[in-house]
């Protein structure tokens, strides 16, 4: 599995570099023909560029927001906008060619020529935002511990000389005075009780009754008082 990603990253680069020529292909042919229908629109030939940025600048975000939320609640409102980015965009490449074309070119043919350069840029702007993210979050992680609390080196201590460990010394004995004294150690790195318990196995009360100081009871006193 290991040996596969290099060459996974390099197509994924090579995919992704062509999916943005293609899409910046696409959106400069879509930009002329919606930047000179709005020129033949009344808008003045100096903001008539500003029309196309409007259009093809909604799908192209409106594609990112789509990735980017990836099915979460509210996911409704960057499709919708997509979806009339795309239907514009299309309509106005098509209305353009029909209005610009040569008399001896079909309106029909004209116009399903227009309409490429808009959906290819939707598909390439959707596919280059999906590239991005399968290199960015690979999708089998190893689960980590918390980000806000810090990495503790988990040193076991050095083991002592044979001849000074005690033929009877119990091993679980040894085993529950080690993870205590690991669960001292990331505690005082601000560990969590949650969180030292999943890193030892143990359950979150175990490590609660660790940390809990032992309860001095009350002294009390058995003399009978005297009366006089």
């Amino acid at each position: 599995m290991s040996a596969r990603r290099p060459g996974w990253g390099w197509a994924v680069v090579t995919a992704a570099t062509g999916t943005v020529l293609i899409g910046i292909g696409a959106f400069w042919l879509s930009f002329m023909a919606l930047a000179d229908l709005a020129a033949r629109s009344g808008i003045a030939s100096g903001q008539a560029w500003i029309w196309p940025l409007l259009v093809d600048g909604l799908i192209v975000v409106s594609t990112i927001a789509v990735v980017a939320l990836d099915g979460r609640r509210g996911s409704w409102y960057p499709w919708a906008l997509l979806i009339c980015g795309a239907l514009v965009s299309v309509a106005a490449n098509a209305l353009h060619a029909v209005v610009a074309a040569d008399a001896s070119v079909p309106a029909m043919l004209a116009a399903t020529v227009a309409a490429v350069p808009p959906l290819v840029l939707l598909a390439s702007t959707h596919l280059t935002v999906v590239l991005t993210r399968s290199t960015t979050k690979p999708p089998d992680c190893p689960a980590q511990a918390p980000r806000e609390l810090p990495a503790v080196a988990e040193a076991d201590p050095a083991p002592a000389p044979e001849s000074e460990v005690e033929p009877d010394a119990e091993p679980e004995a040894e085993s529950v005075l080690g993870r205590r004294e690991r669960a001292a150690r990331l505690r005082e790195a601000g560990w969590s009780n949650k969180a030292i318990a999943d890193e030892l196995q143990v359950h979150p009360s175990t490590v609660g009754r660790w940390f809990t100081p032992p309860v001095e009871e009350p002294e009390t006193t058995t003399g009978m008082e005297t009366t006089s």
